[in-house]
């Protein structure tokens, strides 16, 4: 799909197979859907006045071949109450907008519905509506047989049009962008755990990175990370006969001397839970456990993209966790790479045991701000369900900017408390501490644990559990968070 922004436009006059434009409920006309009303000599005013279609949200109309018009279909889009048009309300016009065209023969479109938003809201009312055309129209059949049978979108090019001189190429690329990295997310997240292992995971980040002069990848063995005195992360990658990986990223955006930002994910490519074995029931999700390392391969992937003037590491922590002869025992007790002691009282606790040795290897970097992105814990569905990830943080700072970063981008998270109240909760007899904190508070106490290795730098952690993935007939990778970390760099690269 191609995706491109068209400046002093008029919607009578744009060539295409279909022309898109707002209306407001009570037949209220947006700017270009009057060009075309006046341009068709009051057609689209006595469709309004039909009855059948007022302007609400989540409904659409088509029209055909209208004198004075030069695209050959209209498509009417509501946008609801002019009083309350948001970026959210314009994004959700997009996403109607592309599913009604979905089955279509229209190969190529142009929108006027962005063209609504203030000067303010322009730049994000596009990268989000680009974001949720190519949402629209993401699939994922690589593993069907028949898949070169399957039906194909006839769309080719979404052209973001606007009637005035503004100037939101940019915007509309980086959206591109964005949609790219998401789609990278999803493909890695949505392949089964027999195709994307810790192997795979290195060697697609190792493709992205032969395709870029500015962008390094080199990988750590398990026999490099055991000379690190990663006792904590091989305790997981142990139990399988998959060898673990420690991928590093180094995207070199911004002046030599810049300290980096950056991003560490948690890539369990597939989690029984180990010798604490999940209940058979939905484990095949557990494939779904390295959306937070696809989320930062894809984010990178981004970064490319767009050329942000910022200097940015992504950290891959990649394992299986599989019970085996070799695999940890409740009760093991292992010694991390910054020499601490962990009582693994839970085998299934193991997110916070690779992330652990990778937010210490990252100290060396003596970086700005770092992040962890993880499929952590149950705890935070439960508190948070499906809609907001959870954030945890050191640095109050850090922890707003990526916070109005995630309502920006539509990728919404919000803060949870951390303190020593908590951390009594890890408290071990025979170690330093323990890598659960029982029931109360689970996101939290796991935030607590990634903590105690993170106090030399900035730091958020965001708890991507209810998130990464949906469940039932949508059954699938989502992609978040990577259009709030995208967001995020974005907005420091200003």
């Amino acid at each position: 799909m191609i995706y491109q922004f068209q400046a002093n436009a008029h919607a009578a006059q744009a060539e295409a197979d279909c022309v898109v434009v707002g209306v407001y409920k009570a037949n209220e006309l947006s700017h270009a859907a009057a060009q075309l009303d006046t341009a068709s000599s009051g057609m689209i005013t006595q469709h309004l006045d039909l009855g059948d279609f007022g302007g609400d949200k989540n409904r659409f109309s088509i029209l055909y071949q209208l004198p004075g018009v030069a695209a050959k279909r209209v498509l009417l889009v509501g946008l609801g109450e002019r009083d309350k048009l948001t970026v959210d309300s314009l994004t959700q016009a997009s996403y109607c907008a592309a599913n009604s065209l979905k089955t279509t023969k229209v190969k190529q479109v142009i929108s006027f519905l962005t063209d609504e938003a203030s000067q303010a809201l322009a730049n994000n009312a596009v990268r989000q509506s680009v974001i949720a055309v190519a949402d629209t129209f993401y699939s994922f059949n690589e593993f069907k047989s028949n898949k070169d049978e399957l039906p194909a979108p006839s769309l080719e090019q979404w052209t973001l049009a606007h009637r005035g001189k503004t100037q939101l190429a940019l915007a509309t690329q980086q959206g591109a962008a964005i949609a790219e990295g998401m789609k990278l997310c999803r493909d890695l997240a949505n392949s089964p755990g027999n195709t994307c292992t810790p192997t795979y995971l290195a060697k697609t980040a190792l493709t992205l990175g032969h395709s870029q002069a500015n962008l390094e990848v080199s990988v750590l063995e398990e026999d490099h990370m055991a000379e690190l005195g990663m006792g904590s992360f091989l305790s997981v990658s142990k139990g399988s006969e998959e060898p673990g990986k420690m991928i590093i990223l180094h995207y070199k955006g911004g002046p030599a001397e810049a300290a980096p930002v950056v991003l560490v994910g948690k890539g369990i490519t597939f989690d029984t839970g180990g010798i604490s074995l999940k209940p058979g029931a939905a484990m095949d999700e557990m494939k779904f456990d390295m959306t937070g390392a696809a989320s930062v391969l894809g984010t990178l992937s981004a970064c490319v993209a767009m050329q942000l003037p910022l200097n940015v590491i992504g950290v891959l922590a990649a394992a299986e966790n599989m019970p085996s002869g070799n695999a940890s025992k409740p009760g093991d007790i292992v010694t991390s790479m910054a020499g601490k002691t962990i009582e693994i009282l839970n085998t299934d606790a193991e997110g916070r045991l690779v992330l652990c040795d990778a937010l210490t290897y990252v100290e060396r970097y003596q970086p700005s701000a770092v992040i962890d992105i993880a499929t952590l814990t149950g705890a935070c569905i439960t508190a948070l369900g499906h809609h907001i990830s959870g954030l945890l943080s050191n640095n109050d700072a850090l922890a707003d900017e990526v916070l109005a970063a995630g309502k920006q981008a539509n990728d919404e998270a919000w803060r949870l408390p951390m303190g020593e109240k908590y951390q009594d909760q890890l408290k071990s007899n025979f170690a330093d501490m323990a890598n659960i904190g029982g029931p109360p508070a689970g996101t939290i106490t796991a935030a607590c644990f990634l903590a105690r290795f993170t106090e030399s730098y900035p730091w958020v952690h965001l708890d991507i559990a209810g998130t990464a993935w949906k469940s039932g007939a949508a059954k699938g990778s989502t992609g978040r968070p990577v259009p709030l970390l995208c967001q995020w760099l974005i907005n420091r690269a200003q």
